[in-house]
Parts: C-alpha cells; structure tokens; sequence
C-alpha cells in the first residue's frame, strides 16, 4: 500500500522536536549566505545569481537523464533577465522552455500557484509534445487510458514496481485539494513546506512526464518564498542531482511506508543544508572572478576573449589549445591564435611548456592575476 492509499491521506506527520531542530538549524544558515550574498555589489550578486539558475536548469534535467547544454541555458537566462553577458548564444525551444519554468517559479514566488500556472510549466518543458521518442500530453492532466503511472525497473517479465501513482480519475480532486494547501497562508515554515509539497506533488504524479521537474520548480518557488526574494543563490537541483540515488530511495521509503514523514524531512533539510555550503564555495568563486576582473579592467579585449576567460574562471575542461578556442568560438584557427597571442601579450594567458599544435595555454593565475 502507498501513502496516498492510506484513509489519512494526505494527513501528513512528523517528530515535531526532531524536525524543529534540524530546520532551525538550516534556517540559520540559510540567513547567513543570503545576508552574505546581499552584502556584495550589484555585477557580482547578478553573477552569482546567473550562475545559480543555470546550475539550477542544467540539475533539474540531469536527475532525470536529459543533458542541456549549460552555455545556451545561461544565455537563455541571461537575455529573460536583461543580463550583459558580451555576445549571446542560441538556445533552443527546448532550453528556452525549461529556463522559462524556473524564472516563473522564481521570479514571481508571491503569486499563487494554480492549475493554468502548472499547465503553462508543463507545456514549456514539453513544447513539441514529445518526451523522447514518444508523444505525451502537454498542458492536461495525465489520463486513464494511458495506463497506470508507474515507476518500474528490471527486465520485461521481471519488471520491479517502485511506485505506482493515484489514478488519473482522481487527479482534479487530489491537485484541487494540494493547489489549495499550497496558497494557503498558515504558519508553516517555508522550508517546511517546501518538503511537504516537494512530496506531495511527486505522489499525485498529475502529468505524464516532467512531474519531478515541476516538483523541484516547487521547491524553488516556496524556498524563494523563505528567503522573501526572487535573487537565488543556492540551488537545490545541483545538490539532489549529486545524491541521487538517496534522493530516489528516500523517495521510494516514505512512498511505501506510513503518514509519518521524518526520515524524508531530515532528509530534505539535510541536501538543503549542502546546498548551502555549496554556494558559500559559490561566492567565493564569484568574488574571486569578480577580482580578476577589476585587475585587468584596463586591458583591451574583444567578446571572444571576455567570454573564453570567464570559461577559464569557471573551471575550463581540459587543456585550450588553439584548435579548442576555434571550435567553441566558431572562428579559425587563425584568429583563434591572434585572440590567444593577444591576451598572451597582456599577461593574462600563459603559454605552457610544449609546442606545436600541442601548445596550450592557463590563466597567469586566476586567484593572483598579474598586474
């Protein structure tokens, strides 16, 4: 039997002490990062900002084995938010869509969620109607004659159920009842609530497909919502995606167990407080860039260059070498080479020891750029 099963459904507890204690203590810090991000200057909260929603797009698909390219959503973002990031880059339906879901979670936490609001976030991660191979039901409730919603591993004949959802004739009675928890003004905590929706969205399962997406997009409406501001700085999308495997399990326990829910809550609190800790490194990252930046504000550099260092900054994958910079600029080798000598010229990129097509180059040094 599942929770939502249960005749208490959705009747949710918890150790009161236990809880209270753990989201104190993430609470605490939680006002610490937000009181440290809102203390730096306007260019470097935007950075900071910018790097967490992309963070937080790029995740939310990767929990659920889709791969966005980071740079095209970071444009995306970029361009919705009217951030000067030198020459943008093109960013499909598909990515635009997704950035769309999370800055209207974000950006406007204040306003209620309601069905329209769902069905709008659902059809902008789906805007060919497809998921894959197949062709799902955008904008709509999931319906009967698709089949039981349900969450199976194994090989055919030996399939394993890990979760099978309410049915779909229930579906309007169960969202009316969740859509109206949610934009209810009580005196539960926000965190708090965002671990119960967080839940109780991903038991109704109400779509086709994209139901963990919204649930996380949730997440991030209600943690906005804690922290009064639609300027994030910590995403909980990064951390999940880095325990995954605890998240599902967690997930599949308090599906299969009872109404009590301590295990998933402390669970919660605790990826949220990594998440945390995670975006100090963050504002650190960004202060660092931030200095880098004003060291070499005199030098003379066009968009390609700008946007290859801050590559270098954010942690570049491997060695540049003058073949690499051609490819990910879309320029030729020639004035991929004339970009690199130049910045060479003004100290900000070394040339390694090799030579020949195998000559890279680094940063003077990222943390101590030459002055």
């Amino acid at each position: 039997m599942y929770i939502h099963q249960l005749p208490e459904w959705p009747a949710f507890s918890w150790d009161q002490k236990t809880v209270s204690f753990a989201l104190a203590a993430v609470r605490h810090k939680q006002g610490r990062l937000v009181g440290r991000m809102e203390a730096l200057g306007f260019p470097m909260r935007d950075e900071a900002v910018l790097q967490t929603l992309t963070q937080d797009v790029v995740k939310t698909s990767e929990i659920e084995g889709e791969l966005l390219n980071p740079d095209q959503v970071r444009s995306s973002i970029a361009r919705r938010l009217e951030m000067d990031i030198g020459a943008p880059i093109q960013s499909d339906r598909q990515i635009d869509g997704a950035v769309d879901m999370i800055l209207d979670a974000t950006q406007h936490y204040s306003l209620p969620l309601t069905k329209d609001r769902l069905m709008g976030w659902h059809t902008s991660l789906f805007p060919t109607g497809r998921s894959g191979l197949y062709a799902i039901t955008t904008g709509e409730w999931r319906r009967s004659e698709n089949g039981p919603m349900q969450v199976v591993s194994g090989r055919v004949g030996r399939e394993i159920t890990h979760f099978e959802a309410p049915e779909a004739t229930l579906i309007p009675e169960e969202m009316d009842s969740f859509l109206t928890w949610f934009n209810a003004e009580d005196r539960i905590d926000p965190v708090l609530k965002a671990a119960l929706a967080h839940l109780w969205f991903v038991t109704i399962h109400p779509f086709d497909d994209g139901n963990g997406r919204i649930a996380r997009a949730l997440t991030d409406l209600m943690l906005a919502r804690s922290d009064e501001s639609a300027q994030r700085f910590y995403s909980m999308s990064a951390q999940i995606r880095l325990e995954r495997k605890q998240y599902y399990e967690i997930l599949e326990t308090t599906q299969k167990g009872d109404l009590t829910i301590t295990g998933w809550l402390l669970w919660f609190f605790h990826c949220l407080d990594l998440a945390l800790s995670a975006a100090n490194d963050l504002l650190d990252t960004v202060l660092s860039k931030a200095r880098f930046w004003e060291t070499i504000s005199s030098s003379k550099l066009n968009d390609r260059q700008k946007i290859m260092i801050n590559k270098l900054l954010d942690g570049f994958e491997g060695k540049l070498r003058t073949a690499k910079w051609a490819k990910i600029m879309k320029v030729s080798t020639d004035t991929a080479l004339r970009d690199i000598l130049g910045l060479v010229e003004q100290g900000i990129l070394l040339k390694e020891n090799s030579g020949g097509r195998s000559t890279s180059y680094i940063l003077a040094n990222p943390l101590n750029p030459p002055k």
